[in-house]
């Protein structure tokens, strides 16, 4: 039949990667889970019976023994107090009456919604023969006639038998709740029962479902298997089929994980090959910062040398030369920590005489560190960075500090300005689009996108490049690298 069919493949397939005695072993839990299932239900309704038909008796025996002491307590205890047997403040009238008002509200915190209306109606009462009873003290205060005090004491027989009353009234209904609670248990149980049955029927069909399905897979599927993940060996990856899932096929297992390796090895060569396509497109993005700053250098010269201002003339040919020797670096991708930090000072220090009416700039770091190798060109695009949008977007003289230091395992460098800085959506903006895919994206900010993507190609780690930044404060990028690693 096709439902039963269709039952094997879902059986054959409940436990993939598993062995047969595996998915044997899992049917057996299953089984077994199933079986605890209505065990378990009955110990909770049974528990849950017991507790509310506790509660019921435990009710009516409180009501009960309450029932006595309203009833004759108070109005014993008055009793001697108007014979003049003690005295009304020797009595203990209203140690009986608060007793009463707990036991009642103890009662009332456990009673069905529908009965603890009569224990309302109960604590009202008992509110009532307390005001009788403060009137009685009153008038034996006063000195009252004995007619009098007997008077009360008769009010307060009759309100204490309209309590008795009530807490009989509310006993009846308790015993009543019983009954009910009684009758719906029977039901629970044979619901239960029901449950069980129909369980016990899906066990029986479904552990021989289970013996027929690992039969079929033995049986059907070992030479068929065998064949197919041969092709797949051979790179016939067109080939498909739904194998079974068992430890027991040694000789499958091998073919797809010969398959799975050279899967993996077309994949590894794949992203071998975009690493190097983005390392390709990091360079050209990096070479676009060098014509727009030689432009811009060679007419500050042009502009120095018409104000015959040589000695500056002097001093920024030859930090464009330093410049540019440290960027070209005979085309290696690496340079030591002095030499990168000689490329910011050659960049600064043409910048400061570009820019002198607005630029300070410091810069410092552990000597130890000097020899230590990096990528180049890492520090000078966060400085551009912080000179073209912070210092000069900031009215006023601006200071940009270069600091580096060893921490850990680790390089850090600190690129500090003091300029306009960043609100917190334009940081989130620019954080953003440092995790953009494309470089075409971030135009914008090209220097530093360039900077976090060659950390990450290079480095082969992310989030080694921090910013922090408040709005007209300044702006502080971060960065660090791994001061054991030498490149590639």
């Amino acid at each position: 039949m096709a439902w039963k069919g269709r039952l094997f493949d879902g059986i054959r397939s409940f436990s993939p990667g598993s062995s047969i005695k595996g998915t044997i072993k899992a049917s057996h839990i299953v089984i077994i889970g199933l079986m605890l299932i209505p065990l378990f239900v009955s110990l909770v309704i049974s528990l849950f019976n017991t507790v509310s038909y506790d509660r019921l008796i435990s009710n009516v025996s409180k009501t009960n023994r309450l029932n006595q002491i309203v009833k004759t307590g108070i109005t014993n205890e008055l009793w001697d107090v108007v014979a003049g047997n003690k005295s009304f403040g020797e009595g203990k009238q209203y140690e009986i009456i608060s007793s009463a008002n707990a036991r009642i509200n103890d009662i009332m915190s456990t009673a069905a919604a529908e009965n603890r209306q009569l224990l309302e109606v109960a604590g009202r009462a008992m509110d009532t023969l307390t005001r009788y009873v403060d009137r009685l003290g009153s008038q034996m205060d006063a000195s009252f006639p004995v007619v009098e005090n007997e008077r009360i004491l008769d009010e307060i027989r009759g309100v204490s038998l309209l309590v008795s009353e009530i807490l009989q009234d509310f006993i009846v209904l308790e015993i009543e709740s019983a009954a009910e609670a009684n009758e719906e248990i029977k039901r629970r149980t044979l619901i239960i029962g029901g449950i069980e049955l129909g369980i016990m029927v899906f066990v029986t069909i479904f552990s021989v479902l289970v013996q027929l399905s690992v039969a079929s897979t033995v049986d059907r599927s070992v030479g068929a298997l065998v064949s197919l993940s041969s092709h797949i060996a051979e790179g016939n990856l067109s080939a498909r089929a739904r194998a079974p899932q068992a430890a027991e096929f040694h000789t499958l297992t091998e073919n797809l994980n010969a398959m799975a390796g050279k899967i993996k090895a077309l994949l590894e060569d794949n992203i071998r090959e975009q690493q190097n396509l983005q390392k390709s497109e990091m360079k050209a993005l990096q070479a676009q910062i060098s014509p727009h700053f030689l432009y811009n250098t060679l007419d500050s010269i042009i502009w120095l040398a018409e104000g015959n201002q040589y000695e500056e003339v002097v001093s920024i040919t030859r930090a464009l030369s330093n410049f540019f020797r440290i960027s070209l670096n005979r085309g290696s991708e690496w340079v030591n920590v002095h030499d990168e930090f000689k490329h910011v000072e050659s960049y600064l220090t043409i910048q400061k005489i570009r820019y002198r009416d607005i630029l300070d700039y410091s810069i410092e770091y552990e000597q130890d560190m000097g020899n230590s190798a990096i990528l180049k060109l890492l520090l000078q695009p966060l400085v551009e960075n912080a000179l073209y949008h912070g210092i000069k977007n900031k009215r006023g003289r601006g200071t940009i500090k270069v600091r580096g230091w060893r921490e850990a395992s680790c390089l850090r460098f600190s690129i500090e300005d003091n300029g306009i800085g960043m609100t917190e959506d334009q940081l989130g903006d620019i954080k953003k689009k440092l995790r953009a895919p494309a470089p075409d994206a971030v135009n914008a900010i090209y220097g530093l996108y360039n900077v976090n993507k060659r950390l990450e190609l290079y480095y082969n780690l992310t989030e080694l490049l921090e910013i922090k930044s408040v709005y007209k404060e300044g702006t502080t990028a971060i960065l660090k690298v791994p001061e054991a690693y030498r490149g590639v």
